[in-house]
């Protein structure tokens, strides 16, 4: 049962994913094992295959939003069950880019792999990204640029935060950004949003 989920967030089944979770419950299967094991699962593949060139973005956004309607699905079952959330997650893409695919896809990756997301969209300033990690007082503050053009937003916001004191660990992300610019920001870097999953869990489980 858990396998026909993955498989259907896998193949982008969007009209597939609530029968079988409704399914899943009726085998008394929880709603932890159908994300995890299940959805996160299928997700992963779905990741891996993006890494390696097998499939694309509108493949992956697919993907995601299959997984999403899932998401509706299991939130409040996942509350009464109590799963504790992994980290809160502050993302946005930086000023001047309107950008946001891979925030999105990145978003509810991470969303549906335990963390709490505060998404504040597109075109944001240094300024909303400082106040609102004082806010939220997230665990991770994630930001992506597509455009080679908004990359000096991104390291001014970069640098602006960690000037403020900020705690959270920064990451830095988008189609021109690169592990060096990443290390000359001093800030975290992942290359997709599998990696941005990835990374994430392993800095928690670090910590």
């Amino acid at each position: 049962m858990l396998d026909e989920i993955s498989k259907a967030i896998q193949e982008r089944k969007e009209n597939d994913i609530l029968p079988l979770i409704e399914e899943a419950l009726d085998l008394d299967f929880t709603a932890k094992e159908i994300l995890n094991d299940g959805m996160v699962a299928g997700m992963g593949v779905v990741g891996e295959r993006f890494k390696k060139g097998e499939v694309f973005i509108p493949e992956v956004m697919l993907s995601a939003q299959t997984m999403n309607k899932g998401l509706e699905r299991l939130e409040p079952l996942l509350a009464k069950e109590k799963v504790e959330s992994k980290g809160k997650v502050l993302i946005g893409t930086v000023k001047d880019d309107r950008h946001d695919i891979g925030k999105n896809i990145v978003s509810i990756m991470l969303k549906g792999a335990g963390f709490d997301i505060i998404d504040l969209g597109t075109n944001v300033s240094t300024e909303e990204f400082i106040e609102k990690s004082f806010e939220e007082e997230p665990d991770f503050v994630l930001l992506s640029a597509l455009l080679t053009t908004t990359m000096s937003n991104m390291k001014q916001t970069v640098q602006e935060l960690q000037e403020e004191g900020v705690e959270a660990t920064i990451m830095v992300g988008g189609a021109p950004v690169t592990q060096e610019f990443a290390d000359s920001i001093n800030a975290e870097f992942a290359e997709n949003a599998a990696e941005t999953v990835e990374k994430v869990n392993d800095i928690v489980g670090q910590k």
